[in-house]
């Protein structure tokens, strides 16, 4: 049996409102942080439970509810928590009927979930559940802070694609900038070890598709300089 390397699983936590239009969202972060994870067979079922907790806390304590969704492991089992301030509203499990608008969030997590329960603490309550991942963790970790922190700024950049107009903040000095652009080159390093890959092999990838970058603009900027200009007569 082939072992995969072990991938740094740090538990993460959001919050959120509790509204419909939130759901979409907290689906896509799961589906990337499963990814990066290494836990891809079990996203839909992940999203599902999400989906099914989140929908429980709106309809049972209210849209515009605050609240926080945690993901972490526990032992070979995948754990999401949804934490929201009523106590009063537990979640239960009914049978409801195949044609029902409501009451079937808790079923959809009993039979997909392996278990699920509440917590009751002071001022809040913790609607959890656990999906097996299908095997004992990976042995041989590396741990290192530096992968965790690689794993964020994966999932910013998977999920904004391009840097916000304002990315460099100009009360940073060239010399602060540049110290921290080599801090996450070496946290991504950190990454790609961890998960198995040949860091040499990808800055290598990634030098060159830098240099035919800068070719291609260099390429562009001089047809633009040689092209005639037309003047009226």
């Amino acid at each position: 049996m082939i072992q995969k390397p072990w991938v740094s699983r740090q538990p993460w936590d959001l919050t959120f409102t509790a509204d419909p239009e939130e759901v979409a969202a907290l689906r896509r972060l799961l589906r990337l942080h499963l990814g990066l994870w290494d836990l891809g067979e079990i996203v839909d079922e992940a999203q599902l439970c999400v989906s099914a907790l989140v929908s429980n806390v709106i309809t049972h304590v209210g849209p515009g509810t605050p609240a926080t969704l945690t993901v972490s492991m526990s032992g070979a089992r995948l754990r999401i928590e949804v934490h929201d301030p009523d106590t009063r509203a537990q979640p239960t499990l009914i049978v409801a009927d195949a044609d029902a608008e409501c009451g079937r969030g808790m079923a959809l997590v009993d039979a997909v979930a392996d278990r699920w329960g509440v917590q009751l603490h002071d001022g809040r309550k913790v609607t959890w559940c656990e999906l097996d991942t299908g095997g004992l963790p990976p042995i041989g970790r590396f741990d290192d802070p530096g992968v965790s922190r690689a794993e964020t700024l994966l999932g910013v950049y998977a999920t904004t694609k391009s840097p916000p107009a304002s990315s460099v903040d100009n009360r940073l000095s060239t010399v602060m900038a540049e110290e921290a652009v080599i801090g996450v080159i070496t946290d991504l390093l950190h990454w790609l070890r961890a998960s198995g890959k040949d860091p040499d092999q990808v800055l290598d990838h990634a030098q060159t598709r830098f240099e035919a970058q800068i070719h291609a603009t260099e390429k562009t900027r001089c047809s633009g300089q040689n092209r005639p200009v037309k003047t009226r007569s």
